[in-house]
């Protein structure tokens, strides 16, 4: 078993960690301190439903070092299960929390993902509140899949820059299936899969209130703000997560 490994919740076959923020946060720590390599999905609906669509998406999600309940229905999902500790572990506060504990321990972070310019934007506004933070690099890349030799490219980009940690704003599912394919490629201790908190920390995109986050109802704010983008990820996956789970309970695995 990993290093301090946190049991899982099954739900629709996904294994989402047990976890609470704090509890991800010292766990991160201790793989970087002991420079054991692993990658965390945040995950919410759209996650775990589009696993149930793929194969692949589903093992990523399995062989994560973490798969932290990024979205208010998996904590729910998780206390349905009986592991009535779980809170929601929520990307944009993850970040802030792990850049604050990463600007007071010394790691090296790296920004990948985003529109071009949004990195740059992102370690100035992050760097500009933890004025400690070690900013080692950034990307931005293409939107299409990658050349073989682009893909080295990168590779060598972000190993060259030698961080402890990195961030990766992708957005699921293109996130998840990019931090499983650096596996073995990337000398980084850490990936994180973090999405639209690129967008959020970088002031382009507003989160919804926190009396919605915490209610379930963020996804209905981020419809209002992205309807094009949004409107089939939540109208559809929303009600079929719902009458799923019904149907096939979340447990808890077995240590």
């Amino acid at each position: 078993m990993a290093l301090g490994a946190i049991r899982r919740v099954d739900v629709l076959g996904v294994g989402v960690s047990a976890a609470t923020q704090a509890e991800a946060i010292a766990l991160i720590a201790e793989w970087i301190s002991a420079r054991e390599q692993h990658y965390v999905c945040v995950t919410g609906v759209h996650g775990v439903m589009e696993s149930q669509r793929s194969t692949e998406l589903l093992r990523i999600h399995e062989e994560s070092g973490l798969t932290v309940p990024d979205g208010v229905p998996l904590v729910w999902a998780s206390h349905y299960a009986g592991a009535r500790h779980v809170e929601r572990v929520y990307g944009p506060d993850l970040m802030l929390a792990v850049c604050a504990r990463a600007a007071a321990e010394g790691w090296r972070v790296f920004f990948y993902g985003g529109k071009p310019g949004v990195p740059e934007l992102l370690a100035a506004r992050l760097t500009t509140c933890f004025p400690a933070l070690q900013v080692v690099g950034w990307h931005s890349p293409p939107f299409r899949v990658l050349t073989v030799d682009e893909s080295e490219a990168e590779a060598s980009l972000i190993n060259d820059a030698c961080p402890d940690l990195v961030w990766v704003g992708l957005s699921t599912p293109k996130q998840e299936r990019w931090m499983a394919a650096q596996v073995g490629r990337l000398d980084a201790t850490v990936m994180v899969g973090v999405g639209a908190a690129f967008d959020f920390h970088a002031g382009l995109l507003r989160q919804a209130p926190t009396w919605m986050q915490q209610r379930g109802l963020e996804w209905l704010f981020r419809l209002a703000v992205e309807p094009r983008r949004l409107w089939r990820r939540y109208l559809s996956n929303n009600p079929q997560f719902v009458a799923t789970v019904l149907r096939r309970r979340p447990y808890l695995r077995p240590d």
